[in-house]
């Protein structure tokens, strides 16, 4: 399980304010060489940045709702506030300050504040909202609330988005009475630029060791990956039902998802819950951690809690896992995403293959009345922010070319 939950007290951090160090930053191009290193993104391009251009310099509040596929998200998004020489804002969860305190100290510098995704954090939401009343720089908000490593599709977003983008706007009104709050949805995508057999061969065959199995290279990558993903699995399943279940893939991991946390929400929540994964794991975090911080538990009972927490955090990886995901379009990206999750899903650890090119495409502007319409049942914002940004994301997915075993991927245009 990967550090993201913490136990110890909360403290907000609020996000360094001067232009020093972000122009800095973006003059000696150190995010370029972070993320070849950190991240193997070896190139990009802005598309329709002109978009958000406008907005700045109609004096708007703005509101950038990026997906969020990969753990370098949030750095990427600098490649586009250097295009429209602009510094940003963004929230960022508390747990990335606690990775070490060169990360902590960086992520303030270039705009960073905190974000307790285990509570409900008012200086968070509070600089946000001022943030977007002031309009001196836009907002970085990831509204999937999480990575996914599913680069074309995306999870439920979290409704915290529109009660800051209205109450952002209603404060901006205060300020200046023609001033606007506006939303642009931002679609990253990355293209692999690389031999993808190549690259993904010797990670499948550490993972198949891993497994007891014999290397299969005389297979193709399809059936390695679908072999691995069933054993994978049926391993779960065998923990905690005892047996490999049967049934539709999906069903079989709903099922896993309802093992893990149903009882769980009986206890700590009365009843057993529905909707998003992500929305059921942060209201159980939300009971069981407030105890854990405070220090006062015994050492059995603390160990309980972190039983029940690496099962939530196992039933938020199991739902990233879309059972049609490869099935339906099974191109040289979402292979490789795949194969990444199950690395990282193994091993909490990463293999950085290098030759991606990101593309980062700048929605419409969205205008944010500060008012939300009640009489309907979803909120019509978080619909539109949602349509717009998947409708983006599944033309940028059209671009992958699909994977037949012995094509080269197409340079970037």
């Amino acid at each position: 399980m990967q550090e993201i939950v913490f136990e110890k007290p909360y403290e907000f951090i609020p996000p360094h304010r001067g232009d020093w160090w972000p122009s800095f930053i973006q003059r000696f191009r150190l995010i370029d060489r972070y993320l070849r290193r950190s991240e193997g993104v070896v190139s990009y391009e802005c598309r329709h940045a002109e978009r958000l251009r406008s907005s700045l310099d109609q004096g708007h509040g703005i509101l950038l709702t990026p997906n969020h596929s990969r753990p370098g998200d949030p750095i990427v998004m600098g490649f586009l506030a250097r295009d429209v020489r602009t510094h940003v804002f963004a929230m960022a969860s508390w747990h990335l300050y606690q990775q070490d305190r060169f990360t902590g100290w960086a992520i303030r510098k270039m705009g960073g504040f905190s974000v307790y995704r285990e509570g409900v954090d008012r200086k968070a939401l509070s600089t946000a909202i001022d943030v977007l009343a002031e309009a001196k720089r836009p907002l970085i908000i990831f509204p999937e609330g999480s990575v996914t490593r599913t680069n074309d599709r995306l999870q439920a977003l979290l409704d915290g988005i529109a009660f800051i983008a209205r109450t952002g706007a209603k404060k901006r009104r205060k300020i200046d009475k023609h001033g606007q709050v506006v939303i642009h949805p931002v679609a990253i995508k990355y293209r692999f630029q690389g031999d993808l057999a190549e690259t993904l061969n010797p990670v499948l065959t550490t993972i198949e060791q891993r497994f007891s199995w014999r290397a299969r290279r005389q297979r193709s990558l399809m059936d390695r990956i679908t072999q691995i993903a069933l054993g994978l699995l049926a391993l779960k399943e065998i923990e905690y039902f005892g047996r490999p279940q049967f049934g539709r893939l999906d069903e079989r991991l709903q099922g896993l998802i309802d093992r893990l946390i149903t009882t769980l929400e009986e206890h700590w929540l009365g009843a057993a819950q529905a909707g998003p994964v992500i929305s059921r794991v942060k209201a159980l975090r939300m009971k069981i951690l407030p105890e854990m911080t405070q220090g006062n538990l015994s050492e059995s009972e603390r160990k309980r809690r972190w039983d029940q927490l690496a099962d939530i955090y196992l039933s938020q990886q199991v739902a990233s896992y879309p059972p049609d995901y490869l099935t339906s379009q099974p191109t040289v990206d979402r292979l490789l995403e795949t194969v990444e999750r199950y690395e990282e899903d193994l091993t909490d650890k990463l293999t950085v293959h290098g030759n991606l090119h990101a593309i980062i495409e700048v929605g419409e502007a969205i205008e944010v009345s500060p008012e939300r319409d009640r009489n309907v049942e979803t909120d019509p914002l978080m619909e539109q922010i949602e349509t717009d940004l998947q409708s983006m994301l599944d033309v940028l997915a059209s671009e992958s070319p699909i994977w037949t075993g012995n094509e080269t991927p197409p340079s970037p245009r």
